[in-house]
């Protein structure tokens, strides 16, 4: 039972190192030719961390693979459908995750990994409907393709010395880099606090890549947050570019404009319809007036008629 229960628990810490190197790579292929958020298509280390792995791709990993072990007893006898709801279960956790982990950074560091704002559906910018779709296909994929030769390959693994050694250093050298890139994050947190905004961290590497082109400085890569002079410049200069207040300013102006807008069509309508209005009413008054008169010159007439018959 001891021996499962090690076994288990490597298997789980070389699914998160696998889930966070593979994310990783996905990202930065990402980021460099398909993000809004980088129209320079810059390459840029994607997360928080210096090195090449992204914590929310091995969390998620460990969860899709404890989740592909459940079985519901409810649907025992339709296997298509258990197979579908495992599925959405895993799309379900996976969405949670992110959201999770966004809200930990906006709240905790005042910086935002990535933003969903313009995408529909979203919440808070956080999770959408898109990218809870892409994390269904990543939970389909994994659970019908990957998920049998995933566990062949690791507990064949975990059954050799070494592979507990690369977990080792693996996991030593990531508590190392939290750390370094932790304190590197709480330099941009004061600075954010300092502007009272909340940093978007894509956005951000971005500008810094686009600064150190222009001033002609050495490009960094993995190391895009370790120069504390260059992120100070680019908040003095140009904090607009990454922050998500310009953005919420410039959807507020743009529904103040559209209500604006909306507001003197209206007026305008209500205007024509005034007018048109008063021009019926004018109409009317005018063929009452030549009724009322009308009338009027039959009955003097008719009483003119009578005078000169009684004479």
């Amino acid at each position: 039972m001891d021996n499962f229960n090690i076994k288990s628990i490597l298997v789980i810490l070389f699914l998160f190192f696998i889930g966070c190197v593979m994310g990783w790579c996905i990202e930065v292929i990402f980021r460099k030719f398909f993000s809004k958020s980088n129209p320079s298509h810059k390459w840029i280390n994607p997360g928080f961390l210096i090195g090449p792995y992204l914590p929310l791709y091995g969390s998620g990993l460990v969860v899709l693979y404890l989740l592909s072990l459940i079985h519901i007893d409810a649907v025992d006898s339709h296997p298509v459908l258990q197979k579908v709801l495992i599925v959405l279960i895993m799309t379900i956790a996976m969405t949670v995750v992110e959201y999770i982990a966004g809200r930990i950074f906006i709240i905790g560091m005042n910086i935002k990994l990535w933003d969903y704002s313009d995408e529909w559906g979203n919440i808070q910018g956080i999770i959408c409907p898109l990218f809870s779709f892409f994390w269904g296909v990543i939970a389909a994929l994994y659970y019908f393709f990957l998920h049998p030769h995933i566990l062949k390959a690791v507990y064949w693994l975990s059954d050799h010395l070494t592979f507990s050694f690369f977990i080792g250093f693996f996991y030593g050298v990531f508590v190392i880099d939290c750390v370094v890139s932790f304190n590197l994050m709480n330099k941009v947190k004061k600075l954010a606090e300092e502007k009272q905004i909340i940093v978007r961290v894509e956005e951000l590497k971005s500008r810094l890549a686009m600064d150190r082109e222009k001033f002609k400085e050495k490009p960094s890569f993995l190391l895009s947050l370790h120069d504390t002079a260059s992120i100070r410049r680019a908040f003095e200069n140009n904090p607009e570019s990454f922050s998500i207040t310009k953005k919420i300013k410039e959807k507020a102006e743009q529904i103040g404009e559209a209500i604006t807008d909306g507001i003197k069509a209206a007026g305008t309508e209500a205007k024509a319809r005034i007018g048109e209005t008063l021009s019926r009413n004018d109409s009317s008054d005018v063929a009452d007036t030549d009724l009322f008169d009308n009338s009027h010159r039959n009955i003097t007439e008719h009483e003119h008629d009578n005078n000169n018959i009684n004479s």
